[in-house]
């Protein structure tokens, strides 16, 4: 038994590293996926870390107004996709291999923190939006949009069915977590929109996305 365990962890690790981030990229690539990322990033300004850097993708909607961008992604696979679009940016960019919950950056860090499509994915939200708020700077904004659990009650019924198998399938994506609670728990002042995406299936497809500003001094 214990040597059908090491291969499975060994088959899950080169399906993390190597497969995976191939499949990321094709299934979040489309136009109205990237229609949403430049709308949520138009604002963004200052020095930024974005979490769940995965491949890339964020890169071409980051403006003149970012000074500097620190990306972490805890999967190295993604970086042999990512490398391309940093280095055709005009933005200076430190990606690094690091956990969201156990972020390696002092307290009051930066201007502003990205979040794309990554919440899902995290084994400890809670902590890792706690660490989110603790590197941003007073009164500096968190910018996400997410996926997660749908108000309609047959949706959401659905959605924690499914989420044990997507959770294998998808590198740890939880299709029903309530992010707009989870957000607010941490973040005193949350700008929410909720919605379906009009291109995804509803199990997948019930997004949130805003701007959530910690507390000035």
């Amino acid at each position: 038994m214990d040597v059908i365990s090491e291969v499975g962890d060994w088959y899950m690790g080169m399906y993390s590293r190597l497969i995976f981030p191939r499949l990321l990229e094709l299934s979040m690539s489309g136009q109205e996926l990237s229609r949403y990322r430049q709308a949520l990033l138009a604002s963004v300004r200052g020095e930024v870390l974005e979490i769940g850097f995965g491949t890339g993708l964020n890169m071409p909607y980051y403006g003149d107004g970012v000074t500097a961008l620190t990306a972490i992604d805890p999967n190295e696979g993604m970086a042999a996709i990512a490398t391309p679009r940093i280095q055709a940016s005009m933005v200076n960019v430190n990606l690094q291999t690091a956990n969201a919950e156990s972020l390696p950056m002092p307290a009051e860090r930066f201007d502003a923190v990205v979040c794309t499509w990554t919440l899902c994915s995290i084994p400890h939200i809670e902590q890792a939006l706690a660490e989110v708020y603790r590197v941003l700077k007073p009164g500096g904004q968190f910018f996400f949009i997410e996926h997660g659990l749908s108000p309609d009650r047959s949706v959401g019924s659905w959605q924690r069915r499914v989420t044990p198998v997507q959770r294998r399938i998808a590198d740890g994506c939880h299709l029903d977590r309530p992010m707009a609670n989870l957000i607010k728990d941490v973040f005193p002042q949350v700008e929410l929109r909720e919605f379906y995406a009009t291109s995804l299936p509803k199990l997948i497809g019930y997004f949130y996305q805003g701007v959530a500003t910690k507390s000035p001094l």
